[in-house]
């Protein structure tokens, strides 16, 4: 399986050892893992133009790191969503990314969905699982699960032992 993990964290220490422990039970489980660094990237949100859909033919009109993207959302059999939790959502590149996938509607291949999210305290998740399984449901995508990690959680062995057994089972 093809899996595409978009990782919304600008820095490197937010989302990253969960996303290294995912990348190495997708990869020791068989599965080819392409990691897009999305939260380092200039992604503007969608402008709702309907250029994609009128004359783009599935192109977005804006010319930014989202053309960087888009090929993994086409190509993929699975996409993971990892962000840290920045004030209750998911980070703005992040968001950016996910609603600028309206230009092909949805991941062209994919099958299931994951998400990864880190944060510092507890209880911050619901607005972006709630955002996640929407829009899952919608794409008619098999969720997969979602893990959360915060405070010291986030590199814990045991965190990463368990995001590492997820992505193996897949």
């Amino acid at each position: 399986m093809k899996i595409t993990v978009l990782n919304g964290s600008p820095r490197k220490e937010n989302t990253s050892a969960m996303v290294d422990a995912f990348v190495e039970g997708a990869q020791e489980a068989g599965h080819e893992v392409e990691v897009i660094q999305v939260g380092k990237m200039k992604i503007a949100g969608c402008m709702g133009c309907e250029y994609c859909h009128t004359k783009g033919e599935g192109q977005c009109i804006q010319k930014d790191d989202f053309e960087k993207v888009l090929p993994a959302y086409k190509d993929c059999d699975m996409v993971v969503f990892a962000s840290p939790i920045y004030y209750f959502t998911l980070t703005a590149q992040m968001e950016a990314a996910i609603q600028r996938v309206y230009c092909i509607g949805k991941p062209t291949k994919a099958t299931k969905a994951a998400m990864l999210l880190s944060s510092g305290s507890p209880g911050v998740y619901d607005g972006a699982v709630a955002q996640y399984k929407g829009y899952m449901a919608f794409a008619g995508i098999e969720d997969a699960g979602v893990i959360t990690a915060n405070g010291d959680e986030n590199k814990s062995e045991a965190k990463l032992a368990e995001v590492r057994e997820f992505a193996k089972n897949l």
